[in-house]
């Protein structure tokens, strides 16, 4: 079940931001383009955040989406405002498009599931987004990125991401598969 899933999301969502990577290394992508990437896969998670918090009764689910919430908000709070500082505005792409029409097949699937299927669901798309998105913004977005305030910001939101990671793959190995 999990596999039928998570793996075509997985796919699409990799193919997306893969996409993304390789313009971002081919010039392809500037500041305000990574600016909305990041924003929109930031946005992404706390709606998913907010699917979990209306469809788990699972402590440790609910407290990992409850952690979602927080950071998302709070490092696309402080990408909003670096942005307001620096007078800018983040440039919509294809590539948050396609995140954004990908998240939502995402939203559906995990709003057809219940209980532990809906909780192992939403722990490993966690983990699976995490490892990838981190991968992309350590990978390729920080070091395209050309303002010095929007690298460090991508840098910090990045450690705060790794952890999630980790919390994600604890949950998913304690929920099991």
């Amino acid at each position: 079940m999990f596999r039928k899933i998570f793996l075509p999301c997985a796919a699409g969502l990799f193919a997306v931001l893969g996409a993304s990577a390789a313009n971002a290394e081919d010039g392809g992508l500037n500041d305000m383009q990574i600016a909305h990437i990041a924003y929109v896969a930031g946005q992404i998670d706390i709606q998913y955040a907010e699917i979990a918090m209306k469809r788990s009764h699972n402590a440790d689910v609910r407290a990992f989406a409850e952690t979602m919430l927080r950071d998302h908000k709070s490092v696309n709070d402080a990408a909003l405002a670096l942005l307001e500082k620096l007078g800018a505005t983040p440039e919509d792409n294809p590539t948050s498009k396609s995140l954004l029409a990908s998240a939502a097949a995402k939203r559906a699937e995990l709003k057809a599931l219940k209980g532990a299927a809906f909780d192992r669901a939403y722990a490993a798309n966690e983990l699976s987004y995490h490892q990838f998105v981190n991968k992309t913004v350590e990978g390729t977005f920080i070091p395209a990125a050309q303002n010095a305030e929007f690298k460090d910001l991508l840098g910090v939101a990045l450690a705060t991401f790794k952890v999630h990671e980790s919390h994600a793959e604890k949950l998913v190995k304690k929920l099991g598969k």
